[in-house]
Protein backbone atom coordinates (compact mmCIF):
# COMPACT_ATOMS: atom_id res chain seq x y z
CA UNK A 1 0.00 0.00 0.00
CA UNK A 2 2.64 2.51 0.71
CA UNK A 3 4.01 1.87 -2.74
CA UNK A 4 1.30 2.65 -4.23
CA UNK A 5 0.64 6.05 -2.76
CA UNK A 6 4.69 6.62 -3.54
CA UNK A 7 4.09 5.87 -7.12
CA UNK A 8 0.75 8.25 -6.58
CA UNK A 9 2.57 10.99 -5.12
CA UNK A 10 4.89 11.20 -8.19
CA UNK A 11 2.14 12.66 -10.26
CA UNK A 12 1.54 16.07 -7.71
CA UNK A 13 2.63 18.53 -10.02
CA UNK A 14 4.66 21.56 -9.27
CA UNK A 15 1.26 23.98 -10.85
CA UNK A 16 -2.39 23.49 -10.83
CA UNK A 17 -2.35 24.03 -14.81
CA UNK A 18 -0.89 21.30 -15.01
CA UNK A 19 -3.15 18.73 -12.14
CA UNK A 20 -4.76 15.36 -13.50
CA UNK A 21 -8.66 15.55 -13.82
CA UNK A 22 -9.93 12.11 -14.65
CA UNK A 23 -12.98 12.42 -12.37
CA UNK A 24 -13.93 9.52 -10.13
CA UNK A 25 -10.89 7.34 -11.53
CA UNK A 26 -8.22 9.66 -10.67
CA UNK A 27 -7.53 13.28 -10.10
CA UNK A 28 -5.17 15.94 -8.51
CA UNK A 29 -6.09 19.46 -7.07
CA UNK A 30 -4.75 21.69 -4.35
CA UNK A 31 -6.17 21.60 -1.05
CA UNK A 32 -8.57 24.70 -0.59
CA UNK A 33 -8.44 24.93 2.99
CA UNK A 34 -4.79 24.67 3.40
CA UNK A 35 -1.24 24.60 1.41
CA UNK A 36 -1.11 21.82 0.13
CA UNK A 37 -1.89 18.82 -2.65
CA UNK A 38 -4.65 16.17 -2.44
CA UNK A 39 -4.73 12.60 -4.66
CA UNK A 40 -8.14 10.75 -5.02
CA UNK A 41 -8.65 7.10 -6.91
CA UNK A 42 -11.22 5.09 -7.54
CA UNK A 43 -13.89 7.38 -6.30
CA UNK A 44 -14.20 7.71 -2.49
CA UNK A 45 -12.13 4.74 -1.81
CA UNK A 46 -7.93 6.36 -1.87
CA UNK A 47 -6.29 9.20 -1.40
CA UNK A 48 -3.25 10.49 -1.03
CA UNK A 49 -3.00 13.66 1.07
CA UNK A 50 0.30 16.18 1.45
CA UNK A 51 -0.45 19.60 3.85
CA UNK A 52 3.10 21.11 4.33
CA UNK A 53 5.14 18.53 6.56
CA UNK A 54 1.96 16.58 7.31
CA UNK A 55 0.74 13.09 4.86
CA UNK A 56 -2.01 11.10 5.09
CA UNK A 57 -3.13 8.35 3.24
CA UNK A 58 -6.69 6.38 3.37
CA UNK A 59 -8.40 3.56 1.64
CA UNK A 60 -11.73 3.61 2.97
CA UNK A 61 -12.69 2.54 4.77
CA UNK A 62 -10.68 -0.23 6.02
CA UNK A 63 -7.20 1.80 6.00
CA UNK A 64 -5.78 5.21 7.47
CA UNK A 65 -2.80 6.80 7.94
CA UNK A 66 -1.48 10.21 9.01
CA UNK A 67 2.47 11.20 10.15
CA UNK A 68 3.20 15.18 11.27
CA UNK A 69 7.04 15.04 11.70
CA UNK A 70 6.63 18.98 13.43
CA UNK A 71 4.46 17.21 16.40
CA UNK A 72 5.88 13.54 15.73
CA UNK A 73 3.04 11.95 15.43
CA UNK A 74 1.43 9.04 13.69
CA UNK A 75 -2.04 8.20 13.61
CA UNK A 76 -2.96 4.56 12.01
CA UNK A 77 -6.55 2.85 11.62
CA UNK A 78 -7.56 -0.22 10.77
CA UNK A 79 -11.80 -0.06 10.09
CA UNK A 80 -11.96 2.34 12.72
CA UNK A 81 -12.61 1.89 15.54
CA UNK A 82 -11.67 -1.72 15.27
CA UNK A 83 -8.22 -1.13 15.68
CA UNK A 84 -6.41 2.08 16.12
CA UNK A 85 -2.50 2.65 16.57
CA UNK A 86 -1.20 6.27 17.74
CA UNK A 87 1.98 7.45 18.55
CA UNK A 88 3.18 10.95 20.18
CA UNK A 89 6.41 11.16 20.59
CA UNK A 90 8.03 8.13 22.62
CA UNK A 91 3.58 7.82 24.11
CA UNK A 92 2.17 5.04 21.76
CA UNK A 93 -1.32 2.97 22.27
CA UNK A 94 -2.35 0.11 20.10
CA UNK A 95 -6.15 -0.91 20.76
CA UNK A 96 -8.09 -3.23 19.15
CA UNK A 97 -11.51 -2.53 19.88
CA UNK A 98 -10.80 -1.44 23.31
CA UNK A 99 -10.25 -4.78 24.12
CA UNK A 100 -6.75 -5.55 23.60
CA UNK A 101 -4.72 -2.86 24.07
CA UNK A 102 -0.91 -2.34 24.36
CA UNK A 103 0.46 1.36 25.28
CA UNK A 104 4.00 2.60 26.82
CA UNK A 105 5.88 6.09 26.86
CA UNK A 106 6.44 8.31 29.52
CA UNK A 107 3.50 8.52 32.32
CA UNK A 108 2.58 11.60 34.39
CA UNK A 109 4.77 10.55 36.83
CA UNK A 110 7.63 11.04 34.20
CA UNK A 111 8.68 7.56 33.82
CA UNK A 112 8.92 5.03 31.14
CA UNK A 113 6.23 2.25 31.22
CA UNK A 114 4.60 -0.08 28.92
CA UNK A 115 1.07 -1.48 29.56
CA UNK A 116 -0.65 -4.72 28.29
CA UNK A 117 -4.60 -5.17 28.54
CA UNK A 118 -6.64 -7.66 27.89
CA UNK A 119 -10.10 -6.47 28.95
CA UNK A 120 -11.40 -7.19 31.18
CA UNK A 121 -9.35 -10.48 32.03
CA UNK A 122 -5.45 -9.42 32.08
CA UNK A 123 -3.81 -6.24 32.96
CA UNK A 124 0.18 -6.03 33.28
CA UNK A 125 2.30 -2.93 33.35
CA UNK A 126 6.59 -2.81 33.41
CA UNK A 127 8.18 0.36 34.49
CA UNK A 128 11.96 1.66 34.68
CA UNK A 129 10.69 1.77 38.27
CA UNK A 130 9.73 -1.73 39.94
CA UNK A 131 7.30 -0.15 42.05
CA UNK A 132 5.35 0.59 39.27
CA UNK A 133 5.01 -2.64 37.84
CA UNK A 134 1.74 -5.06 38.22
CA UNK A 135 0.12 -7.31 36.87
CA UNK A 136 -3.75 -9.04 37.55
CA UNK A 137 -5.64 -11.76 36.36
CA UNK A 138 -9.37 -11.16 36.78
CA UNK A 139 -10.85 -12.92 38.91
CA UNK A 140 -8.07 -15.05 40.20
CA UNK A 141 -5.31 -12.85 42.03
CA UNK A 142 -3.94 -9.30 41.35
CA UNK A 143 -2.29 -5.99 41.84
CA UNK A 144 -3.33 -2.69 40.06
CA UNK A 145 -1.56 0.81 39.94
CA UNK A 146 -3.23 4.10 39.09
CA UNK A 147 -6.19 2.60 37.24
CA UNK A 148 -9.90 2.73 37.80
CA UNK A 149 -9.69 6.25 39.48
CA UNK A 150 -7.34 4.74 42.35
CA UNK A 151 -4.05 5.02 42.92
CA UNK A 152 -3.73 0.92 44.65
CA UNK A 153 -5.87 -1.86 43.65
CA UNK A 154 -5.23 -5.47 44.92
CA UNK A 155 -7.85 -8.51 45.27
CA UNK A 156 -8.11 -11.98 45.61
CA UNK A 157 -10.92 -14.75 43.87
CA UNK A 158 -12.53 -11.29 43.00
CA UNK A 159 -15.35 -10.03 44.35
CA UNK A 160 -14.29 -12.40 47.50
CA UNK A 161 -11.76 -9.29 48.65
CA UNK A 162 -10.34 -6.11 47.13
CA UNK A 163 -8.27 -3.56 49.18
CA UNK A 164 -8.25 -0.13 47.22
CA UNK A 165 -6.59 2.82 48.13
CA UNK A 166 -6.76 6.75 46.93
CA UNK A 167 -4.26 9.01 48.15
CA UNK A 168 -4.23 8.44 52.56
CA UNK A 169 -7.75 6.46 52.11
CA UNK A 170 -7.73 2.46 52.33
CA UNK A 171 -11.04 0.63 51.87
CA UNK A 172 -10.87 -3.12 52.20
CA UNK A 173 -13.91 -5.13 50.56
CA UNK A 174 -15.23 -8.43 51.32
CA UNK A 175 -17.77 -9.80 48.82
CA UNK A 176 -17.74 -6.29 47.22
CA UNK A 177 -19.76 -4.46 47.20
CA UNK A 178 -21.46 -5.54 50.23
CA UNK A 179 -19.27 -5.21 53.10
CA UNK A 180 -15.79 -2.65 53.55
CA UNK A 181 -14.21 -1.34 56.05
CA UNK A 182 -11.70 2.06 55.84
CA UNK A 183 -9.53 3.91 57.34
CA UNK A 184 -7.23 6.84 56.53
CA UNK A 185 -6.28 10.37 57.68
CA UNK A 186 -8.41 10.82 61.08
CA UNK A 187 -11.07 8.30 58.79
CA UNK A 188 -12.76 5.45 60.44
CA UNK A 189 -15.82 3.89 58.40
CA UNK A 190 -17.56 0.38 57.90
CA UNK A 191 -20.81 -0.79 56.14
CA UNK A 192 -22.60 -3.80 55.33
CA UNK A 193 -24.51 -2.84 52.20
CA UNK A 194 -27.39 -2.10 51.59
CA UNK A 195 -28.37 -2.81 56.14
CA UNK A 196 -26.09 -0.21 57.73
CA UNK A 197 -23.06 1.82 57.66
CA UNK A 198 -20.93 4.64 59.39
CA UNK A 199 -18.04 6.64 58.58
CA UNK A 200 -16.54 9.61 60.77
CA UNK A 201 -13.85 11.95 59.42
CA UNK A 202 -11.77 14.52 61.85
CA UNK A 203 -11.17 17.63 60.95
CA UNK A 204 -7.48 17.73 59.34
CA UNK A 205 -5.52 20.55 57.73
CA UNK A 206 -2.53 20.39 54.85
CA UNK A 207 -0.08 22.60 53.18
CA UNK A 208 -1.10 23.80 49.20
CA UNK A 209 1.15 24.95 47.00
CA UNK A 210 1.91 28.19 48.15
CA UNK A 211 2.77 26.82 51.62
CA UNK A 212 -0.26 27.73 53.06
CA UNK A 213 -1.98 25.72 55.54
CA UNK A 214 -5.71 25.43 54.85
CA UNK A 215 -8.52 23.17 56.77
CA UNK A 216 -9.77 20.00 55.81
CA UNK A 217 -13.59 19.30 56.88
CA UNK A 218 -14.54 16.47 58.36
CA UNK A 219 -17.90 14.24 58.14
CA UNK A 220 -19.76 12.01 60.08
CA UNK A 221 -21.86 9.82 57.87
CA UNK A 222 -24.77 7.05 58.46
CA UNK A 223 -27.49 4.84 56.50
CA UNK A 224 -29.52 2.27 57.17
CA UNK A 225 -31.70 0.33 54.69
CA UNK A 226 -29.91 2.07 51.61
CA UNK A 227 -31.33 3.93 50.39
CA UNK A 228 -34.28 4.76 52.40
CA UNK A 229 -32.63 6.52 55.42
CA UNK A 230 -29.50 8.65 55.57
CA UNK A 231 -28.03 10.97 58.28
CA UNK A 232 -25.01 12.98 57.33
CA UNK A 233 -22.72 15.94 58.49
CA UNK A 234 -20.34 17.27 56.05
CA UNK A 235 -17.64 20.30 56.50
CA UNK A 236 -17.05 20.12 59.88
CA UNK A 237 -14.87 22.75 61.28
CA UNK A 238 -15.62 25.04 57.57
CA UNK A 239 -17.42 28.07 57.11
CA UNK A 240 -20.42 26.04 55.71
CA UNK A 241 -21.42 22.98 57.91
CA UNK A 242 -23.99 20.96 55.77
CA UNK A 243 -26.64 18.44 57.41
CA UNK A 244 -28.64 16.38 55.39
CA UNK A 245 -31.46 13.70 56.35
CA UNK A 246 -33.17 11.42 54.18
CA UNK A 247 -36.22 9.00 55.11
CA UNK A 248 -37.32 7.91 51.38
CA UNK A 249 -40.13 8.72 50.37
CA UNK A 250 -41.52 10.44 53.50
CA UNK A 251 -39.12 13.51 53.55
CA UNK A 252 -35.31 14.94 53.14
CA UNK A 253 -34.07 18.12 54.17
CA UNK A 254 -30.56 19.34 54.05
CA UNK A 255 -28.94 22.35 56.31
CA UNK A 256 -26.51 25.19 55.88
CA UNK A 257 -25.74 28.60 56.19
CA UNK A 258 -25.81 28.69 52.49
CA UNK A 259 -28.32 26.43 51.45
CA UNK A 260 -31.41 25.06 52.78
CA UNK A 261 -33.86 22.47 51.03
CA UNK A 262 -36.67 20.07 51.95
CA UNK A 263 -38.50 17.69 50.13
CA UNK A 264 -41.92 16.17 51.19
CA UNK A 265 -42.59 12.91 49.88
CA UNK A 266 -39.92 12.41 47.76
CA UNK A 267 -39.49 13.51 44.88
CA UNK A 268 -43.36 15.62 45.04
CA UNK A 269 -42.93 18.70 46.75
CA UNK A 270 -39.25 20.01 47.06
CA UNK A 271 -38.38 23.51 48.27
CA UNK A 272 -34.66 25.28 48.06
CA UNK A 273 -33.68 28.52 49.31
CA UNK A 274 -30.22 29.18 48.22
CA UNK A 275 -28.56 31.99 49.98
CA UNK A 276 -25.44 31.81 48.44
CA UNK A 277 -26.60 32.13 44.62
CA UNK A 278 -29.31 34.11 45.94
CA UNK A 279 -32.88 32.59 44.42
CA UNK A 280 -35.43 30.05 45.67
CA UNK A 281 -36.80 27.19 44.43
CA UNK A 282 -40.22 24.45 44.00
CA UNK A 283 -40.23 21.57 42.59
CA UNK A 284 -43.55 19.44 42.24
CA UNK A 285 -41.63 16.72 41.34
CA UNK A 286 -38.23 17.74 40.43
CA UNK A 287 -36.99 18.03 37.93
CA UNK A 288 -40.17 17.35 35.98
CA UNK A 289 -41.69 20.70 37.39
CA UNK A 290 -39.63 23.38 38.54
CA UNK A 291 -40.24 27.54 39.20
CA UNK A 292 -37.35 29.27 40.17
CA UNK A 293 -36.79 33.09 41.39
CA UNK A 294 -33.76 35.09 42.01
CA UNK A 295 -30.49 37.03 40.75
CA UNK A 296 -28.31 33.65 40.71
CA UNK A 297 -31.50 31.61 38.55
CA UNK A 298 -34.90 31.93 36.77
CA UNK A 299 -36.39 28.88 35.81
CA UNK A 300 -39.71 28.12 34.00
CA UNK A 301 -40.15 24.47 33.74
CA UNK A 302 -43.00 21.96 32.78
CA UNK A 303 -41.68 18.97 30.93
CA UNK A 304 -41.96 17.54 28.17
CA UNK A 305 -43.81 20.84 27.60
CA UNK A 306 -41.94 23.64 28.31
CA UNK A 307 -38.72 25.46 30.26
CA UNK A 308 -36.94 28.34 30.02
CA UNK A 309 -34.01 28.55 32.85
CA UNK A 310 -30.93 30.75 33.40
CA UNK A 311 -28.18 30.79 35.79
CA UNK A 312 -25.50 33.82 36.00
CA UNK A 313 -24.41 33.35 31.95
CA UNK A 314 -25.97 30.15 31.19
CA UNK A 315 -29.39 29.67 29.40
CA UNK A 316 -31.70 26.59 28.80
CA UNK A 317 -34.90 26.39 26.95
CA UNK A 318 -36.95 23.40 25.30
CA UNK A 319 -40.37 23.17 23.84
CA UNK A 320 -42.15 20.26 23.15
CA UNK A 321 -39.04 18.05 24.45
CA UNK A 322 -37.18 16.97 22.46
CA UNK A 323 -38.90 18.75 19.22
CA UNK A 324 -36.80 22.01 20.04
CA UNK A 325 -33.63 22.38 22.84
CA UNK A 326 -31.70 25.55 23.13
CA UNK A 327 -28.64 26.33 25.24
CA UNK A 328 -26.51 29.73 25.65
CA UNK A 329 -23.30 30.31 27.23
CA UNK A 330 -21.94 33.83 27.72
CA UNK A 331 -18.49 33.14 29.60
CA UNK A 332 -16.10 35.76 28.00
CA UNK A 333 -14.41 35.77 25.65
CA UNK A 334 -16.95 33.16 24.80
CA UNK A 335 -20.56 33.51 23.37
CA UNK A 336 -21.95 30.13 22.48
CA UNK A 337 -25.54 29.04 21.28
CA UNK A 338 -26.41 25.62 20.37
CA UNK A 339 -30.12 24.98 18.52
CA UNK A 340 -31.11 21.23 18.25
CA UNK A 341 -34.42 20.01 16.80
CA UNK A 342 -34.92 15.96 17.78
CA UNK A 343 -31.17 15.29 19.22
CA UNK A 344 -29.13 15.04 16.26
CA UNK A 345 -31.88 15.64 13.48
CA UNK A 346 -30.88 19.36 12.73
CA UNK A 347 -28.30 21.29 14.87
CA UNK A 348 -26.73 24.43 14.60
CA UNK A 349 -23.72 25.84 16.80
CA UNK A 350 -22.57 29.69 16.89
CA UNK A 351 -19.15 30.63 19.08
CA UNK A 352 -18.41 33.62 19.36
CA UNK A 353 -15.28 35.29 20.76
CA UNK A 354 -16.14 38.69 22.08
CA UNK A 355 -12.03 39.82 21.75
CA UNK A 356 -11.54 39.01 18.14
CA UNK A 357 -14.64 38.99 17.01
CA UNK A 358 -14.24 36.06 15.41
CA UNK A 359 -17.02 33.45 14.59
CA UNK A 360 -16.90 29.32 14.29
CA UNK A 361 -20.34 28.28 12.93
CA UNK A 362 -21.38 24.49 12.18
CA UNK A 363 -24.72 22.95 11.08
CA UNK A 364 -25.83 19.81 10.49
CA UNK A 365 -29.05 18.04 9.48
CA UNK A 366 -28.66 14.50 9.59
CA UNK A 367 -28.32 12.30 7.43
CA UNK A 368 -28.18 15.47 4.42
CA UNK A 369 -25.95 17.81 5.00
CA UNK A 370 -23.05 19.27 7.31
CA UNK A 371 -21.62 22.36 7.12
CA UNK A 372 -18.78 24.30 9.12
CA UNK A 373 -17.11 27.72 9.30
CA UNK A 374 -13.78 28.01 11.60
CA UNK A 375 -12.74 31.52 13.20
CA UNK A 376 -10.13 31.64 10.97
CA UNK A 377 -13.13 31.75 8.19
CA UNK A 378 -12.38 28.79 6.56
CA UNK A 379 -15.53 26.90 5.30
CA UNK A 380 -16.82 23.81 3.70
CA UNK A 381 -20.38 22.40 2.91
CA UNK A 382 -20.62 18.44 2.29
CA UNK A 383 -24.06 16.69 1.01
CA UNK A 384 -24.82 13.29 3.08
CA UNK A 385 -23.56 13.34 6.22
CA UNK A 386 -24.42 9.70 7.88
CA UNK A 387 -21.97 10.09 11.20
CA UNK A 388 -20.44 13.54 11.08
CA UNK A 389 -23.16 14.66 12.95
CA UNK A 390 -23.07 12.58 16.23
CA UNK A 391 -19.09 12.90 16.39
CA UNK A 392 -18.56 16.50 15.14
CA UNK A 393 -14.63 16.89 14.76
CA UNK A 394 -13.74 13.47 15.04
CA UNK A 395 -10.43 13.09 12.58
CA UNK A 396 -10.64 9.35 12.32
CA UNK A 397 -14.68 9.25 10.61
CA UNK A 398 -13.93 11.91 8.49
CA UNK A 399 -10.49 10.19 7.13
CA UNK A 400 -12.00 6.39 7.06
CA UNK A 401 -15.61 6.99 6.41
CA UNK A 402 -16.94 10.50 5.53
CA UNK A 403 -15.40 10.27 1.50
CA UNK A 404 -17.95 7.09 0.82
CA UNK A 405 -20.74 9.33 1.16
CA UNK A 406 -19.62 13.03 0.65
CA UNK A 407 -21.92 13.23 -3.01
CA UNK A 408 -20.93 16.56 -2.90
CA UNK A 409 -18.83 19.71 -1.32
CA UNK A 410 -18.04 23.13 -1.26
CA UNK A 411 -14.50 24.70 0.32
CA UNK A 412 -13.58 28.73 0.39
CA UNK A 413 -11.18 29.97 1.72
CA UNK A 414 -11.33 33.47 2.41
CA UNK A 415 -8.01 34.99 3.47
CA UNK A 416 -6.53 33.00 -0.01
CA UNK A 417 -9.88 34.27 -2.33
CA UNK A 418 -10.01 30.42 -3.47
CA UNK A 419 -12.82 28.14 -3.57
CA UNK A 420 -13.84 24.59 -4.94
CA UNK A 421 -16.79 22.18 -5.35
CA UNK A 422 -16.66 18.77 -6.11
CA UNK A 423 -20.05 16.65 -7.11
CA UNK A 424 -19.83 12.41 -7.36
CA UNK A 425 -16.07 12.40 -6.55
CA UNK A 426 -14.68 14.54 -9.04
CA UNK A 427 -17.27 13.45 -11.86
CA UNK A 428 -17.54 17.05 -11.66
CA UNK A 429 -15.40 19.46 -10.11
CA UNK A 430 -14.30 23.44 -9.93
CA UNK A 431 -11.67 25.21 -8.39
CA UNK A 432 -11.40 29.05 -8.32
CA UNK A 433 -8.73 31.42 -6.91
CA UNK A 434 -8.02 35.07 -7.84
CA UNK A 435 -6.24 34.51 -11.00
CA UNK A 436 -7.53 30.99 -11.89
CA UNK A 437 -11.03 29.25 -13.16
CA UNK A 438 -11.09 25.63 -13.63
CA UNK A 439 -13.56 23.44 -14.87
CA UNK A 440 -13.96 19.46 -15.19
CA UNK A 441 -16.62 16.96 -16.42
CA UNK A 442 -17.41 13.27 -16.81
CA UNK A 443 -14.22 12.05 -16.22
CA UNK A 444 -12.17 15.18 -17.40
CA UNK A 445 -13.28 14.35 -20.86
CA UNK A 446 -14.41 18.52 -21.29
CA UNK A 447 -12.26 20.76 -19.65
CA UNK A 448 -11.46 24.50 -19.34
CA UNK A 449 -9.54 26.86 -17.59
CA UNK A 450 -8.37 30.61 -17.45
CA UNK A 451 -5.55 32.01 -16.02
CA UNK A 452 -3.34 35.02 -16.42
CA UNK A 453 -1.47 33.54 -19.49
CA UNK A 454 -4.91 32.65 -21.62
CA UNK A 455 -7.64 30.12 -21.74
CA UNK A 456 -7.72 26.44 -22.76
CA UNK A 457 -10.48 24.05 -23.46
CA UNK A 458 -10.04 20.28 -23.91
CA UNK A 459 -12.09 17.63 -25.08
CA UNK A 460 -11.58 13.90 -24.41
CA UNK A 461 -7.97 15.20 -23.32
CA UNK A 462 -6.73 16.54 -26.44
CA UNK A 463 -6.45 20.66 -26.87
CA UNK A 464 -9.20 21.89 -29.17
CA UNK A 465 -8.79 25.60 -28.05
CA UNK A 466 -6.44 28.15 -26.87
CA UNK A 467 -7.21 31.64 -26.46
CA UNK A 468 -4.15 34.49 -25.32
CA UNK A 469 -5.22 36.70 -22.24
CA UNK A 470 -7.21 39.74 -23.76
CA UNK A 471 -4.84 43.44 -24.26
CA UNK A 472 -6.56 46.11 -23.10
CA UNK A 473 -6.35 49.57 -25.80
CA UNK A 474 -5.24 52.37 -23.65
CA UNK A 475 -5.54 56.34 -24.47
CA UNK A 476 -3.53 58.91 -23.85
CA UNK A 477 -4.42 61.82 -21.56
CA UNK A 478 -4.95 64.52 -23.30
CA UNK A 479 -2.21 67.27 -22.91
Amino acid sequence: MGCLWASLSLLVPGRAAEALSAGPFAAQFPLTLGGGWRIEAGGPLMSYQVQGPVAAWTFSPILAYRQDPETDTEEFDFAYPLLTYHRFGTEYRCQLFQLFSLSGGRNQRDQTARQLTLFPFYFQQRSVNPEENYTAVLPFYGHLRHRLFRDDIRFVLLPLYVQTRNKDILTDNYLLPFIHVRHGDALRGWQVWPLIGHEHKGITTLTNGFNEVQTVGGHDKFFALWPLFFNQHTGIGTDNPEHTQILLPFYSLQRSPHRDSTTWLWPFFTLTDDRERKYREWDSPWPLIVFARGEGKTANRVWPLFSQARAGGHETAFYLWPLYRSTHLRAAPLDRERVRILFYLYSHLTESNTVTGTVLRRTDLWPLYTAHLDHDGLERHQFLALLEPFVPNNRAIARSYSSLWDLWHWENNPRTGASSQALLWNLYRRERTPDTRKCSLLFGLFQYQSTPRGRRWRLFYLPVAHAAPAVRAHRDAPS
